[in-house]
C-alpha cells in the first residue's frame, strides 16, 4: 500500500546523509568548535537534529522546543512557542534546526522568541526550503535543499502522523492527501 501512496522519492536517504555532512561543517566553519545549543523543532526536525548533532560533533546541549498555530481561533496565523522549564539561551551559541521552512510564519515566531532570550549568536538551519509557499520574508541561514511546491513525507516529515520514519524525503501522491481533505 505504501508503494500507492508515494509518487517519487524527491532525495534518498544516502543524499540527505552527504548534505547533513556537508550543513554540519558549514555549521562548524561558521560557528567554530565552541558549545552549541541544538534547538530542535517537534515534531518534524526530530530525525535532521539527531543525525546533525552527532554530524558536529563536539559539546552539543540539545533543546526541544514546539511551535503552534493558536488552536482557539482567536487569532489565526499566530504562533505559539513552548520553550521547556527554565531554560537559559543568554549568552549561548544557538542553533535553531527545522525540519522545513514552508511559509516562514514559524521560523519567524522561534527566532523572535530565542533573541528575547538574549543569546550570543543565533543560526538557524532548515533541512529544507519551500520558497514558493513563503508568507513572510525570512530564510534560513543554512539550507540543505530547495525543494518544489508537493507534499513532503519521510525523514521526520508527515502526513496525518504517518512516514516521519521514511529514510528518504518523498514526494506524496496527490490522491492521498486529496481523499482525506
Amino acid at each position: 500500500m505504501l508503494e500507492k501512496e508515494i509518487e517519487r522519492v524527491l532525495f534518498s536517504a544516502d543524499e540527505i546523509r552527504a548534505r547533513v555532512r556537508e550543513l554540519a561543517a558549514e555549521i562548524r566553519y561558521r560557528l567554530g568548535d565552541g558549545e552549541l545549543v541544538a534547538v530542535g523543532v517537534l515534531t518534524g526536525a526530530f530525525v535532521f537534529l539527531a543525525d546533525l548533532v552527532r554530524e558536529l560533533g563536539g559539546e552539543v546541549r540539545i533543546v526541544l522546543v514546539r511551535a503552534s498555530s493558536y488552536r482557539d481561533g482567536t487569532r489565526p496565523g499566530e504562533i505559539s512557542v513552548e520553550i521547556p522549564g527554565e531554560t537559559d539561551f543568554e549568552g549561548g551559541d544557538i542553533l535553531l534546526v527545522e525540519d522545513i521552512v514552508d511559509t516562514g510564519q514559524s521560523l519567524k515566531a522561534l527566532k523572535h522568541t530565542l533573541l528575547e532570550r538574549r543569546p550570543g549568536s543565533l543560526t538557524t538551519v532548515a533541512l529544507l526550503d519551500k520558497p514558493d509557499r513563503r508568507r513572510v520574508e525570512i530564510t534560513a541561514d543554512v539550507t540543505g535543499f530547495t525543494v518544489p511546491d508537493e507534499f513532503l513525507v519521510g525523514y521526520g516529515l508527515d502526513y496525518a502522523g504517518l512516514y516521519r520514519n521514511l529514510p528518504d524525503v518523498c514526494v506524496l501522491a496527490r490522491c492521498v492527501y486529496e481523499d482525506h481533505a
